[in-house]
């Protein structure tokens, strides 16, 4: 049994010695800032989570995940049993933090208690016509240029030195379940992409994604769900048309069915824009996977070498 069973990824911290080019990388994402100090800026997305991506002003470099926890008594919990303390969360929307180190020496937040936020107008989904149905009739089709509209955070990929070590940490305290796991030979498996518990309540095919390699451990990706397959590509075309770092994409992912076009901030670090992804409930169960279905896509191009 786990100490607690998350409800989802919550936010990201980085550092950055430039806050203010991380605010106009995050505009152009299709983020809100919603704090900006000398020190501190804290971006949204559309929502009702009031955090999705922080940056302390520092030396660059990935800080952080957290998660989301059902109740502060859930934060009791796990602070008891791994003999810390319950603090205020300060950030917007408030609430409580218990900060943990993952095997690797990742920081680790589960929060509870924030207050939502107001959400955002999500630009509407305009209707397809496919050869098989013709839903849009005697209307014209027009997608405004702009920035896409990130709703929230998705998941978050981490590079692990042990995948067994990190895999039994994360399920312990956190709850997860396994929806594809990673082998390269039936007894040694690299990863696994990993679900949140919800019971018979749907949800992300990952919410965390564990992948040991040659990099060593740290920060790999993280994803932000875009609302639909015109605002990825019009979100493509600002990020371009800014003079972005495009990495990968368009393209639809074999494991967890996104479609997903990836990006790196000014320090390197990816962000990952994603829509139509899978949804599984406890009782979908877990699944092997290969090395080449984790890289492998159903369109678009290959992965290149900076994916791993």
């Amino acid at each position: 049994m786990s100490i607690l069973k998350i409800e989802d990824v919550a936010y990201v911290r980085f550092a950055a010695p430039d806050l203010g080019a991380m605010r106009a990388f995050l505009e152009d994402f299709g983020m809100a800032v919603v704090e900006e100090t000398p020190t501190r800026l804290v971006a949204r997305g559309a929502g009702p989570s009031p955090v999705a991506h922080v940056t302390e002003l520092g030396d660059a470099g990935f800080v952080g995940v957290a998660f989301r926890a059902e109740s502060p008594a859930d934060l009791q919990r796990l602070a008891t049993a791994e003999g810390v303390s319950v603090e205020a969360l300060e950030l917007p929307g408030g609430g409580s933090v218990v900060t943990l180190k993952d095997p690797d020496g990742h920081r680790v937040d589960v929060v509870a208690g924030q207050a939502p936020a107001e959400p955002r107008p999500v630009v509407k989904a305009q209707a397809w016509n496919s050869a098989g149905a013709h839903e849009r009739l005697r209307a014209t089709k027009r997608i405004a240029a702009g920035a896409a509209n990130v709703v929230r955070l998705g998941h978050v990929v981490l590079n692990v030195s042990n995948f067994r070590a990190s895999e039994a940490w994360y399920k312990e305290r956190l709850g997860l379940i396994t929806s594809d796991e990673i082998r390269l030979s039936p007894e040694f498996a690299i990863g696994a992409f990993l679900r949140c518990d919800r019971g018979e309540q749907p949800t992300d095919h990952h919410t965390l994604f564990l992948m040991q390699g040659p990099k060593g451990p740290g920060f790999n990706h993280a994803a932000y769900e875009v609302a639909d397959l015109d605002d990825l590509m019009r979100g493509h075309g600002r990020l371009k048309e800014a003079g972005r770092h495009a990495e990968w994409g368009v393209g639809r992912h074999i494991l967890g069915s996104q479609v997903f076009d990836y990006w790196r901030d000014p320090w390197g670090h990816t962000l990952e824009h994603w829509t139509d992804g899978d949804l599984f409930t406890a009782a979908d169960g877990s699944n092997i996977a290969t090395v080449q279905d984790l890289l492998g896509v159903q369109w678009g191009p290959p992965p290149p070498p900076t994916m791993g």
